[in-house]
């Protein structure tokens, strides 16, 4: 990682470090590990019990480096809760983001550490080219962050074109994350919302995802008029 946090490293670090994981390992649950392993999580620590530890922690950007390199997927976690965004150059971003391959480890961060970075944008163009399936779809992640908060300088027609080409072909998590940008076009930009709803229509995509009650589906043709709706509720 940093040079910063190499040269600060103490035995007062270690031994931070080695206590925060004997009480993560306390709080894992069994029941609840089975749960996310089942969705490539292996961890079984309540995320609101790693969110209190994160507040009692603050911000502590030497440590957040320290429980990454434990490769814990619970500290981890925790470290993308205490870490500043600003501390990783675009070249520590792009190995933690290959080395994160636990799905909420990878989903966090993204969203709270790589969103917030000043090399935000150069890593999404670098990563929707990447050949890595799952690198490619934080690329995707965070085009979807840019259609929703900052689509200026995007080509939505071109995104349009590439996702109804290959989304349908594509591995789960990158199938996904074309999904969520897609839909995102559809809520968000009225003028590409018939468009976004025929290639949902013709592709299919997510069409039978098991949807919890009171919840919306992933499919665009269900999700983007229900969405659309709400906000034309408010």
């Amino acid at each position: 990682m940093t040079e910063t946090a190499q040269t600060q490293s103490s035995p007062a670090l270690t031994q931070q470090v080695g206590e925060l994981l004997a009480e993560l390992t306390a709080l894992d649950d069994p029941k609840m590990r089975a749960v996310n392993e089942r969705h490539g999580d292996d961890h079984g620590v309540n995320l609101g019990k790693l969110r209190a530890i994160a507040k009692r922690l603050k911000k502590q950007p030497d440590l957040a480096v320290a429980l990454w390199q434990t490769d814990d997927t619970a500290a981890r976690l925790v470290a993308l809760l205490i870490c500043r965004p600003k501390q990783f150059s675009a070249d520590e971003l792009d190995t933690m983001l290959r080395e994160a391959r636990a799905p909420k480890v990878f989903d966090w961060l993204i969203n709270y550490v790589v969103t917030k970075s000043p090399h935000a944008e150069p890593l999404r163009v670098g990563w929707l080219a990447d050949p890595d399936p799952v690198v490619a779809s934080a690329g995707w992640a965070l085009t979807t962050e840019r259609v929703k908060r900052s689509p200026d300088g995007l080509d939505l027609t071109v995104l349009l074109n590439v996702i109804e080409a290959r989304m349908k072909d594509a591995p789960d998590r990158l199938q996904w994350a074309m999904n969520m940008c897609l839909g995102e076009i559809g809520i968000n930009h009225a003028e590409h919302r018939e468009r976004v709803l025929a290639i949902g229509e013709r592709l299919e995509v997510l069409k039978d995802y098991p949807t919890p009650p009171n919840c919306v589906s992933p499919y665009v043709p269900l999700w983007v008029p229900e969405m659309v709706s709400r906000q034309s509720a408010r």
